[in-house]
């Protein structure tokens, strides 16, 4: 069962830089806008860019494209909290919709229209960190003892082939956060084969620790704002 312990361990990584970004924006939120009378556009512009980023990191995680169809295929045992995970990642995703919608229709967020917006992003950080300690919890023991040695060994084997697909990418001179998402892409359509020029997904990356005096306020691209329609696949 080596390869099992490699494979969580590599999974487990990857998730602790999530789990510090979602913490990190969510301290911003509670720190900062929740204590606001009034909330700019351009705040809100950022928000929502900054929650779309973070749904994304989370949709291409490896867990999500390897592990769980993996588990999928090896009981049945696992249906109940799969589908526990995904109603967590529908609220989240809930919670990036209904501050969208607000995008375009206000000047500006005041008052107690500034608690809901946080109130919306709270719920999403907290709806995908509760996902993330399930999976953490739950899931990954529920995978090491129902997925099979041969299959472990090719799960490890298509994570090393994500990241040398993503090496190879960095190495040709793509964004680093460009250069990640298509690597996802690649691993996870038949065949691993993907037409880099129909990737149209917002940039995949996890965010830095956020220093609450350097938060930008300009006004993100309107093209940005849209949630890419791979988003249905979760649904």
């Amino acid at each position: 069962m080596l390869t099992a312990t490699y494979t969580l361990v590599a999974l487990s990584v990857e998730q602790a830089s999530v789990r510090l970004s979602l913490i990190s924006f969510q301290k911003y939120v509670r720190t900062t806008l929740m204590q606001q009378n009034r909330m700019t556009l351009s705040q809100l512009e950022y928000a929502c860019e900054n929650l779309n980023t973070l749904y994304q990191a989370c949709h291409w995680r490896k867990t999500e494209m390897y592990l769980i169809p993996a588990l999928r295929d090896a009981t049945e045992r696992a249906d109940h909290l799969l589908d526990e995970l995904n109603r967590l990642n529908q609220a989240a995703l809930t919670s990036i919709r209904l501050l969208q919608e607000k995008l375009g229709a206000l000047a500006d967020v005041r008052d107690e229209q500034v608690s809901e917006v946080c109130d919306s992003i709270d719920a999403f950080c907290a709806a995908l960190l509760k996902r993330l300690e399930k999976e953490e919890q739950e899931l990954f023991a529920l995978a090491r003892n129902a997925i099979a040695g041969e299959t472990w060994f090719s799960i490890a084997n298509q994570l090393m082939m994500h990241d040398k697909h993503l090496d190879e990418m960095k190495r040709s001179g793509l964004p680093p956060a460009e250069a990640a998402q298509v690597a996802a892409r690649r691993r996870a359509l038949p065949g691993g084969d993907v037409d880099d020029g129909q990737i149209t997904l917002p940039g995949l990356q996890v965010l830095p620790l956020v220093e609450l005096d350097d938060v930008p306020r300009t006004r993100i691209p309107p093209s940005a704002r849209q949630l890419s329609r791979d988003d249905a696949v979760m649904k």
